[in-house]
């Protein structure tokens, strides 16, 4: 009987705690999901059913309400239109740290990560205050500014790390071609980027689309994202489980799509990125 190596063993034993992981991992998102399809007597069911007759009835109520499709374009304006811009302000930022020289240039590129570090939950208060006084309130584009101001510290210091790595000599070809500065980073260094500008992307839309506090505050009935929507289903009379969690699924959806479609640019975002040793 031939018996199984050293390493053949350690990698079995590798792949089981691999599974197990996945497995702990991946659960709730199979809870979220079976909750959403279950009645209210089977979601309550002691022990829980594991075996039952699905139902639709939840997702029904929940895309048959008017408010739903209001929820469900401010939450697309207000992440779309917050990565679009951060990226836009952050691309441009991260080309004059890498490219050019100036006074305080560190100094800001410390700060910008350093921004980053300051939890949205302490900049409930000023920002409430601020945006009532300046008319921002309940306003999506108040919300569209503040998730810009969040994310672009993170924007700059990603697309910062991946034009570091492209080689002045281009810029420099293209400078005595005739390209103007606005030229050279529209048509070579953002193309030449996009693995990050994909890694950035996906980041930034997805803290936009799932981010509830700022949310929760800074908007009203008719502003509100799906996050805030959410909540509305934890009323007096009690929680409605099945609802929460089919609005939880079409929220979370957006976000699976987009980062499945982007996974050849984010891999190559995460390899281009890795240290050099």
């Amino acid at each position: 009987m031939k018996v199984m190596s050293k390493t053949a063993v350690l990698k079995i034993i590798r792949y089981i705690v691999l599974v197990i992981i996945s497995l702990i991992i991946l659960f709730p998102i199979y809870a979220m999901i079976a909750t959403s399809i279950k009645t209210r007597v089977d979601a309550f069911s002691m022990p829980p059913k594991w075996f039952f007759k699905p139902t639709l009835e939840n997702y029904r109520e929940i895309l048959g309400g008017a408010k739903f499709v209001r929820y469900l374009l401010n939450s697309a304006i207000v992440a779309l239109s917050t990565a679009f811009f951060t990226l836009l302000v952050g691309a441009l930022a991260a080309y004059a740290m890498v490219r050019f020289k100036f006074l305080g240039k560190r100094v800001i590129s410390t700060s910008t990560l350093l921004l980053r570090m300051i939890p949205s939950a302490v900049l409930i208060i000023p920002l409430f205050i601020l945006w009532t006084k300046f008319g921002l309130i309940n306003r999506r584009v108040g919300l569209i500014i503040i998730y810009i101001a969040i994310n672009l510290s993170f924007t700059i210091w990603v697309l910062s790390s991946f034009m570091m790595d492209i080689p002045v000599e281009i810029e420099e070809s293209a400078v005595i071609d005739g390209c103007s500065e606005l030229g050279i980073f529209f048509r070579m260094i953002l193309p030449l980027i996009k693995p990050g500008i994909a890694v950035a992307s996906i980041f930034v839309f997805r803290i936009a689309w799932n981010e509830f506090i700022i949310a929760l505050i800074c908007t009203n009935r008719y502003t509100r994202t799906l996050p805030v929507a959410i909540a509305g289903h934890m009323t007096l009379v009690g929680v409605e489980w099945g609802k929460i969690t089919a609005m939880a699924t079409i929220v979370a959806l957006p976000a699976f799509v987009f980062t499945f479609f982007s996974a050849k640019s984010i891999i190559r975002g995460i390899t281009a990125g890795a240290v050099k040793g």
